[in-house]
């Protein structure tokens, strides 16, 4: 599965928050529990899915469609506003089937925006729902090098990639992050260089990361995969670049988490 196979998932979990607790400076983990975890397929890499927080005021009704295709996404705007739930996509931190647990990482940036403003307000006992997408990154079976770059938005993902890939893998992963202490422990293979990248408080987001990859070079592009997110800029950018040092398009997954400018 990939980015493009999302709409075929149908898994939807309403689940509770079990705790929270900021783990750095710009972070903030929460852990989700509930039976319904049960049911949720564990894709690893960069698990994502659509996350249906609570209304800041007043009830919330979580009788949600299963689906986020077309017609999925209409019944979703047919639930009164006064009760709609709002949507946003966050990626699987860490996913613990057996004792039916979920974390998620969430980037904190004051009370800018819905989810930036609940994960500092909510407690255990919450209700939330999840529906399941799948995993985003799908790399070739003859890759000899991994290429992945993002944003602070884009850390729990390349952490997870970097967890699950073949322990035989080799590569180099961009992370950029707004403050040193952000930089977590990874999982990652021997073969893989790990850069963080502290953002002075000037830059743009995701500058940092793209003129990374843009200083990358390579003498065998058509066995690279590479995965890029975070700020839009970024993984266009990104991929960009790589098309025109000769990656092949379909060896390329990139995804705009947000936008400069914009609430998210």
């Amino acid at each position: 599965m990939s980015f493009k196979d999302a709409k075929k998932h149908t898994t939807l979990c309403v689940v509770n928050v079990v705790g929270t607790e900021r783990i750095s400076p710009n972070f903030i983990r929460v852990t989700l529990g509930g039976d319904q975890l049960q049911r949720l397929p564990d894709h690893g890499f960069d698990h994502w899915f659509r996350l249906f927080l609570p209304q800041e005021h007043g009830e919330t009704t979580f009788d949600l469609p299963n689906r986020a295709d077309t017609i999925g996404y209409l019944k979703y705007l047919r639930i009164p506003s006064a009760t709609r739930p709002h949507l946003r996509n966050y990626t699987v931190r860490a996913f613990r089937p057996q004792a039916r647990e979920l974390d998620i990482d969430f980037v904190v940036h004051g009370d800018e925006g819905v989810a930036s403003r609940w994960v500092q307000r909510t407690k255990a006992g919450d209700t939330v729902a999840l529906l399941d997408q799948g995993r985003g990154y799908e790399f070739a079976p003859d890759t000899t090098f991994h290429l992945l770059a993002g944003d602070e938005t884009a850390l729990p993902a390349i952490v997870g990639i970097l967890r699950d890939l073949p322990r035989d893998a080799t590569g180099l992963a961009l992370v950029e992050i707004p403050d040193p202490a952000d930089a977590q422990p990874v999982d990652a293979p021997t073969g893989f260089e790990v850069r963080w990248l502290p953002r002075p408080a000037e830059a743009r987001p995701g500058s940092l990361a793209l003129a990374a990859v843009q200083a990358w070079t390579t003498d065998s592009p058509t066995t690279v995969s590479a995965y890029f997110a975070g700020e839009q800029a970024l993984p266009a950018g990104a991929r960009r670049h790589l098309v025109e040092s000769g990656v092949p398009k379909r060896r390329i997954s990139f995804t705009g988490y947000w936008r400069l400018g914009k609430t998210h």
